[in-house]
């Protein structure tokens, strides 16, 4: 087996030539009317937005800055300006049942009109009608009945006072009503003069007066009815009068909607009612006393409103909704109040629309993260979609918490496309706990963090850049520039054969290149101006890797890049803090003796090991007893741990450096210190791919190049990592200079020969491996501790019990 080389100064970094560009600056560029490598997503996206059946709502996954929103936006507005306008949606009044408004759609444009033209109507009407009843023809009409009434009342009463007369008795006025008293030669008789008639007279007298009484009570009863057949006469003057007036005025209004039979039947409704209700035209203030304030209080005619709900107005096309604060309420609509005399009331103009209302037709597009951290948003989205209605409810009313009086709307049937954005996770756990996700959201666009780096991609992305630098009124980038962009488009990819799609990474790099160019005064973005908004944006954030590492440069924290060591090697983890990324250098350490095969994970005993980092220790326990000790008893017992570290350890990208300290150990075969390793190992021992490859490199490099850079010092890596490359130019300018190497190995055994300098060694057809190498060692070495522990056994065998005296 061969011990690997240094990896070639090229292999560290696929750098982007700028002469493959055939312009100077991205100026001579047009801009980018495609979407780069998100064909699948924008294929599922027109798919979803195009099929118009029930479920078949959008989830558009990817994490954020991927630019996802403006995508999708910029196709719906494209694909929306070529559809019908929605129609608009009206609460009017319901005159039978005031608190369930009734919903009038109307076509786009027509409910603002029918809005203005009630609005008019009713300004018309507030001073047409109270002209017409203080005009001299009403004034004749209702003198005439006036005096009709008191004519048949006279006559009446006259036609009395007659047949009392020819009966020699008077009909009295008097402040308590009617009397009647007998007369001699047309005088009353006093009353001391009337007792000494004679009786047969004051009884004739008392028979008169007692049919005249009769009859003058029936008048009286009868006189209420006259009353109000003239009240009832001078109320259909008054509703001729109001008609009059009312219904020369609906009349165009009903021509002006002759199509709509919806509203016909409202102007029905609304000219009902006000010739039923004309006092409140008449009389348009009214005062009442409470306490000692007089309140005077106007009439609003509120119940004539027209509650525009919805209106697209002029713009064509589908609406095109982007709710960014979607509670319940935002959501669905909601029903206000305002105070009077300290209680709250409402009425039906004070009903108020929701996204769902505004996108009806259209387009809602909801960040899925956002409805969810809203309460009751979630369950009163779906609501609305298995419905296809819009019930506008108040939440305090639903669950009984508020005794306020509030209006029950006529739900408003929906037709919206639905568009959720939000992480993977999101998507995953909905559709494993939600039953009714999968039925409401059928369509999902995944978007790609990555696309295929090559000289098509390289000419798009510098297209990118000129779309995005007119966009944001940024200088155009040089060649060179543009290279130096997609080259770290590749490292925030993490894959030289890669390039990033987080949009929002590289439009923030293109805003800091350019401020760095205009501080400079230059006209174009060069190279060097993107490489100083690269460094400035690390040097933003490495306060704690400057402390970290200055721990390590003053032996506090221990880390060792020279001399060898048995049993002791060099990791490599990762810390992530927000957008920032950096290698911690961790010392782990192995110590093996005689034992029954265990193997302990000292941080897993702490419980400080994560479920990925016991399984990579668990998985060298496996590979040790597969190759050293398949014909005898593994009597081992190692132990593993992290030095100075006090936190959780989680990942496997340490077991490869975990078994070469214990193959170290075993073999007593001293690990070169100016080494690092990073890498997880499978049970047959391959090396295999780990993240963050380019970060570690470079963490290991910064304290070597700190101390003093001797030609010895490098980082051993898994060979399937040497096409994520893309190191900083400091790093391959030393392994150029053969400063600093990289190595890729491809198994445990080209890992510990060149961290131990000695070979490994292969097996032979018996099983046995050459002399003095690592393998032959770490074999010879169990063999020894089995050849310990079965001595002991046959110790322990041989000895005899103890007897048992009788007692």
């Amino acid at each position: 087996m061969t011990t690997p080389l240094p990896l070639q100064p090229q292999q560290l970094h696929h750098s982007c030539d700028p002469e493959q560009f055939g312009f100077q600056t991205t100026a001579d560029l047009e801009d980018l009317t495609e979407i780069i490598g998100q064909m699948r997503a924008m294929d599922a996206v027109r798919f979803g937005a195009g099929i118009r059946h029930d479920g078949y709502n959008l989830f558009v996954l990817g994490p954020s800055g991927m630019g996802k929103h403006s995508m999708v936006q910029q196709f719906l507005e494209k694909k929306a300006g070529g559809e019908h306008g929605p129609d608009d949606w009206c609460y009017l009044n319901n005159f039978a049942q005031p608190h369930k408004p009734q919903a009038l759609r109307l076509p786009s444009g027509r409910g603002e009109e029918l809005r203005l033209a009630m609005e008019q109507l009713v300004d018309y009407l507030r001073s047409a009608i109270p002209a017409l009843f203080e005009g001299d023809e009403y004034h004749a009409k209702a003198a005439a009945i006036q005096e009709e009434f008191s004519k048949r009342q006279e006559q009446v009463f006259k036609e009395l006072g007659e047949d009392a007369d020819k009966q020699e008795i008077v009909l009295l006025r008097t402040p308590d009503g009617f009397a009647f008293a007998p007369t001699r030669n047309h005088e009353v008789i006093p009353p001391d003069e009337y007792e000494k008639l004679p009786d047969e007279e004051k009884k004739r007298v008392e028979a008169a007066i007692a049919g005249l009484q009769e009859r003058l009570e029936k008048i009286l009863r009868q006189m209420p009815q006259w009353r109000r057949e003239r009240h009832e006469r001078v109320k259909q003057i008054n509703r001729e009068t109001t008609l009059s007036a009312v219904e020369h005025s609906m009349d165009e209004l009903r021509q002006a909607y002759a199509g709509l039979p919806e509203v016909l039947k409202y102007f029905d409704l609304v000219q009902q009612d006000m010739v039923d209700n004309v006092d409140d035209f008449r009389k348009q203030e009214e005062s009442s006393t409470l306490g000692d304030m007089t309140i005077v209080t106007h009439q609003s005619f509120h119940r004539y409103r027209v509650n525009v709900l919805v209106t697209n107005g002029k713009k064509p096309g589908a609406p095109i909704v982007s709710e960014d604060n979607p509670t319940y309420s935002n959501l669905v609509g909601r029903v206000e109040h305002i105070s009077q005399f300290g209680a709250l009331v409402t009425d039906f103009t004070l009903i108020k629309p929701g996204a769902l209302h505004r996108a009806n037709g259209g387009y809602l597009l909801l960040d899925i993260r956002k409805v969810l951290v809203q309460p009751f948003a979630w369950e009163a989205l779906k609501r609305a979609l298995q419905s296809r209605e819009i019930h506008i409810e108040s939440l305090g009313q639903m669950y009984s918490l508020v005794s306020t009086v509030s209006l029950e709307p006529e739900p408003i049937p929906l037709d919206t496309k639905v568009v959720l954005f939000g992480d993977r996770l999101f998507y995953y756990l909905l559709h494993e706990y939600d039953p009714e996700f999968g039925e409401l959201f059928k369509a999902a666009a995944d978007f790609e963090e990555r696309i295929e780096r090559n000289a098509d991609t390289h000419l798009l992305y510098a297209r990118l850049i000129s779309t995005l630098t007119r966009k944001e009124a940024l200088l155009p980038f040089d060649r060179s520039a543009v290279a130096r962009v997609i080259e770290h488009s590749a490292r925030l990819a993490g894959d030289a054969e890669r390039l990033s799609t987080h949009m929002r990474s590289v439009a923030d790099l293109l805003r800091e290149a350019d401020y760095w160019a205009r501080e400079a005064g230059q006209a174009v973005v060069q190279a060097a101006d993107v490489q100083r908004a690269i460094d400035t944006q690390i040097r933003r954030q490495d306060r704690l890797r400057d402390r970290l590492y200055e721990a390590i440069l003053r032996d506090t924290w221990m880390i060792a890049t020279q001399g060898e060591v048995t049993g002791q090697i060099n990791g490599l983890s990762v810390i992530e803090l927000g957008n920032f990324a950096f290698a911690q250098p961790t010392r782990i350490t192995a110590t093996t003796r005689l034992g029954e095969g265990e193997l302990v994970n000292i941080e897993r005993e702490v419980k400080l090991s994560g479920a990925i980092h016991s399984k990579g220790v668990l998985i060298l326990s496996s590979f040790l007893a597969a190759r050293y000790a398949r014909n005898q008893p593994l009597a081992l017992s190692a132990s593993l741990v992290f030095e100075q570290s006090y936190g959780l350890v989680e990942g496997d990208s340490a077991s490869l450096a975990e078994l070469c300290a214990l193959l170290s150990n075993l073999a007593n075969a001293p690990i070169r210190q100016s080494l690092a390793v990073t890498g997880s190992v499978n049970q047959f021992g391959q090396a295999q791919a780990i993240g963050a490859v380019n970060e570690k490199i470079e963490g290991f490099f910064d304290i070597c190049a700190a101390r003093g850079l001797n030609g010895e010092q490098g980082v051993l890596i898994p060979a399937a990592n040497v096409k994520h490359l893309m190191l900083r130019r400091d790093v391959v300018a030393a392994a150029e200079a053969g400063q600093f190497r990289i190595y890729a190995v491809e198994n445990v055994d080209q890992a510990i020969a060149t961290l131990t300098g000695l070979p490994a060694g292969e097996a032979d057809a018996k099983g046995e491996y050459p002399e003095g190498s690592v393998n032959h060692r770490v074999a010879a070495r169990l063999a020894e501790l089995t050849e310990i522990s079965a001595s002991f056994a046959r110790k322990s065998e041989k000895k005899p019990e103890a007897k048992k005296e009788p007692v």
